[in-house]
């Protein structure tokens, strides 16, 4: 069973991270893990110029490293890049100090950044992990709304009406600017786009 919308129980368990963005009017935050790439992810800043839409890309250092040319025209766009550590790191699986040194290699690589948001890899963070980040300025950010696109078995106009239905005000809408979820984010993010688009909510950056 697929949750497109995190469950509200699940994030009451975890309250000091950003599941939402509350009191939000007619807008949706989207986000895109796990790039930057150097082909997929102009194609979504061209989709995005398409429909006046603002994004966060939650970048992976390694990649941010060797495509430094695609943070830039991420940046030059208006879109804001943030950090998903330097290697993907599941943080069940990684202690704190080597997760700090993650996030904190990361960080080198993000140019001209006045926030400090961060995203864990699959969402995985210890309470431990959480806290020290929390201490430190960041602002842990999670989703209130996934699409699963990372899923090549995805049954996409399934998800696709899932998506479009559940959105609310306020949403934090997760997709993936990767070579596992080309296929699947080239068929879902334009409908979703325009399905938004036309209901009149603006697509916004984090703020």
């Amino acid at each position: 069973m697929r949750f497109f919308r995190t469950p509200k129980w699940f994030r009451l368990l975890w309250p000091q991270y950003e599941w939402n963005i509350k009191n939000a009017t007619k807008s949706i935050y989207l986000t895109f893990d796990d790039g930057p790439h150097p082909e997929i992810t102009p194609w979504v800043l061209d989709v995005l110029d398409k429909f006046n839409a603002k994004a966060t890309f939650f970048v992976v250092g390694e990649n941010a490293k060797k495509y430094p040319q695609t943070i830039d025209k991420i940046i030059e766009k208006g879109h804001k890049v943030e950090n998903h550590t330097f290697h993907h790191v599941k943080g069940w699986n990684t202690s704190i100090s080597e997760y700090e040194k993650n996030i904190v290699e990361c960080d080198s690589c993000i140019p001209y950044r006045t926030t400090k948001y961060f995203r864990p890899p699959y969402g995985r963070i210890t309470q431990k992990q959480g806290k020290q980040l929390i201490n430190k300025g960041y602002q842990i950010v999670m989703w209130s709304l996934l699409t699963y696109d990372y899923d090549k078995k995805l049954n996409l106009k399934r998800a696709s009406k899932a998506i479009n239905s559940k959105t609310q005000s306020g949403d934090i809408v997760v997709f993936h600017d990767s070579e596992k979820a080309e296929k699947q984010l080239k068929f879902l993010l334009p409908k979703y786009l325009e399905n938004i688009n036309s209901k009149g909510f603006e697509i916004l950056s984090l703020p």
